[in-house]
């Protein structure tokens, strides 16, 4: 099982998360691209990051909401969503090139992703930005929420020669659909010890119990982790030690 985490999102005096202690227990970093948070320093440190410990980089685009750190929605059209992610993807595209790195995959953010598995029309867009950004030898990857409409979102992919990376959540609890439970209830963000049991649970039977108590399968292949504080890091610490056993 991967590990990914969204990193990167300091901008100027605004330090956010704790990339350097996280990125040694990860095997995937999604890296903002400016328009939520991250500046060019900051992308090129958590870049060297990356490298130094041998993570896989992805692109965190979003919407254009610094204030909003991107969990605002937006009403783009759909060229409009195809310029954005390729001016976002060609941005870190172009820094990993510098620092001899190459971009894997791309992981939308906040407003962007949730706004992406809710309405097939942002989805297909995201899908054709991907398989027309044409400053790669294949198209890049596009990592997306585990859910029980994987199968159509693999079709759809499909049909734009576009692969998929299906994620799952560490820490937030699933409603029986496969949603994730809205931030706002209560519940909707698991403790350590809760989290550590879903994770065990993901890889003993790739099911998650959803907040009615249902098991709900989910065909995915990479487990997002989040390390805003220092025990976000420990507890990811602590993820890593059970999936390899230690």
């Amino acid at each position: 099982m991967l590990l990914n985490c969204d990193l990167g999102e300091s901008y100027g005096n605004w330090a956010m998360g704790n990339d350097a202690s996280v990125m040694p227990h990860i095997d995937q970093a999604s890296i903002a691209c400016g328009f939520h948070a991250g500046d060019p320093f900051t992308i090129q440190r958590t870049l060297a990051l990356a490298a130094e410990h041998g993570v896989s980089i992805g692109a965190h685009p979003a919407y254009p909401d610094i204030v909003g750190f991107g969990r605002r929605s937006m009403a783009l059209s759909r060229e409009e969503l195809i310029a954005m992610l390729h001016y976002q993807i060609a941005a870190l595209d172009g820094m990993a090139r510098s620092q001899g790195l190459a971009l894997a995959y791309v992981k939308p953010h906040g407003a962007l992703y949730h706004d992406m598995m809710a309405d097939q029309a942002v989805r297909l867009a995201v899908l054709a930005a991907l398989a027309g950004y044409g400053n790669q030898t294949q198209p890049l990857t596009l990592m997306l929420q585990a859910s029980a409409n994987a199968t159509e979102h693999s079709a759809e992919a499909r049909t734009v020669g576009v692969p998929l990376l299906f994620e799952v959540f560490a820490d937030r609890r699933y409603c029986d659909d496969g949603s994730l439970l809205p931030r706002a209830q209560a519940g909707a963000v698991l403790d350590r010890e809760q989290m550590l049991a879903q994770v065990t649970q993901l890889q003993r039977d790739s099911t998650v119990t959803t907040h009615s108590g249902n098991t709900l399968p989910l065909e995915f292949n990479t487990l997002c982790v989040h390390g805003d504080n220092p025990e976000g890091v420990a507890a990811i610490a602590a993820i890593r030690d059970l999936l390899h056993g230690d």
